[in-house]
């Protein structure tokens, strides 16, 4: 994914009489090539779930948060050192696997009123671009399916960095948010509050806290 870039960034001047594509694609090759360790990175990787964390918040009766996270799921993660753009992702994560701590909560979150696991057993998300914002910040786009329901998202990432681990892993790290509102994938249970307000806030914060591992 375009997220595991230490693309540094560069001052070009534009000659005057350029066409602004042929400029665009010059300046987008010289900037991919910046950082000759971007080509290193260059593969398959996955996520390490024991060390990653793939996790939501959201208000609850208008005076806290609730976090939880999803436990299982399969990564696959592909970055292309040469052209970041051309990295992709995808993501399909058992609902069921939802892990709030307490369970009366997890077993209403399975249930018809949001995720109805019986009847939609995976989310995913396929990324369809990626592009460098500024340094290590990236934002991916891509496709969110809830309970069959489709819709895009962008996510902001942060990229950490690589290293290889004590056990020989290559690993790459980075930090990924985005704020969806449920209603848009069928999630619209509620109850209201007599002062005002709803118990369940509509707005949902997406976290990923990801270390990924190159693949062999």
């Amino acid at each position: 994914m375009g997220i595991f870039s230490r693309r540094q960034t560069a001052t070009v001047e534009q000659p005057a009489a350029a066409a602004p594509e042929r400029f665009a694609a010059r300046s987008a090759t010289a900037a991919a090539t910046l950082d000759p360790a971007l080509r290193a990175l260059t593969g398959h990787w996955t996520i390490d779930r024991p060390h990653s964390r793939i996790g939501f918040s959201v208000r609850h009766a208008m005076v806290t948060t609730v976090r939880g996270a999803f436990t299982d799921y399969d990564s696959r993660l592909y970055f292309d050192g040469a052209s970041p753009g051309d990295s992709r992702a995808e993501l399909v994560i058992r609902v069921a696997s939802v892990d709030t701590g307490v369970e009366q909560r997890d077993a209403h979150l399975v249930g018809k009123d949001f995720f109805d696991a019986r009847r939609h057993p995976e989310m995913t998300f396929r990324s369809t671009s990626t592009t460098q914002e500024s340094g290590e910040s990236f934002r991916m786009t891509g496709d969110l399916t809830i309970r069959g329901t489709t819709r895009p998202v962008e996510l902001q990432l942060d990229y950490l960095g690589s290293v290889v681990d004590p056990f020989g892993y290559e690993r790459a790290g980075f930090d990924g948010t985005t704020t969806i509102d449920r209603r848009d994938w069928g999630l619209v249970y509620n109850q209201r509050l007599e002062a005002g307000g709803s118990m369940v806030s509509e707005k949902v914060r997406l976290q990923f806290d990801i270390s990924a591992i190159r693949s062999s």
